[in-house]
């Protein structure tokens, strides 16, 4: 089993809003904790239509924690915004929208570059599918079309964030969330993290740690799905976890 990359650190959290408080409340400690002394954040907001409305919520709760907030759609050269960033925010919203802004503002490699160089990455809902290898975890629907499905791959494995459990008592018939991480392991190798509503994936010091109230369900191509508890290291559990960005320049 490969090792995490030291340098790396990534905070992969599961939802930007969780039921009965405010937009990332839940996760202000770790973020708080996670960007350490730094000061400014660069935010990128493409998973949103509204790119201002967006921008000026993020750059709000940030201020509330001490940091300065620049959106990437602001600035006239995104690629040096991003050699400069101390930290990098990509926020929720729908993923395919997300990666078709990545792809066509050429900001896929400069962002993989920064974080291999250990600055801190920090995703929510669909920045953390992106993170992954591919966005085809995600629960989106296509409502434009990126021109590939290829992310970020910070990370080897595939998230499914805001993970539902199956209803017993449901009158639904169509497939759970479950079901659907099963066809997608019919086809692909990787293995998937359902992260649940206020759960956080933490990639720092050689190790990926489970973080928040719940467990995480873990999905591999031909074995039962099984759960890991808040406060475990995921790296036994999933294999070459965090290796070097692997087939990316």
């Amino acid at each position: 089993m490969e090792t995490i990359d030291d340098i790396r650190q990534l905070l992969l959290i599961s939802n930007s809003t969780l039921h009965g408080s405010g937009y990332l409340d839940h996760a202000e400690r770790e973020i708080r904790d996670f960007v350490g002394g730094r000061t400014t954040v660069i935010f990128v907001p493409y998973a949103v239509h509204d790119r201002r409305v967006y921008a000026a919520q993020a750059q709000e709760r940030f201020r509330e924690m001490g940091l300065s907030l620049t959106s990437i759609h602001d600035v006239s050269n995104m690629s040096r915004a991003v050699d400069e960033a101390e930290v990098i925010f990509v926020g929720g919203g729908n993923t395919f929208r997300l990666l078709k802004g990545l792809h066509d503002h050429d900001l896929l490699s400069s962002i993989r570059r920064k974080v291999a160089a250990g600055v801190p990455y920090i995703g929510s809902s669909a920045g953390s599918i992106v993170a992954c290898p591919t966005l085809k975890t995600t629960k989106d629907m296509p409502v434009v079309q990126p021109s590939a499905f290829e992310a970020l791959g910070l990370v080897p494995f595939q998230i499914s964030p805001h993970y539902l459990d199956p209803d017993p008592s449901s009158t639904h018939m169509g497939e759970t969330q479950e079901e659907r991480i099963m066809q997608f392991l019919e086809e692909n190798e990787e293995t998937v993290v359902g992260l649940r509503e206020g759960s956080i994936l933490l990639v720092r010091d050689a190790a990926l740690v489970l973080k928040g109230p719940t467990t995480a369900r873990i999905f591999r191509r031909g074995e039962k799905p099984f759960e890991v508890t808040p406060g475990s290291n995921l790296c036994p559990v999933l294999e070459k976890v965090v290796a070097p960005v692997v087939g990316f320049a």
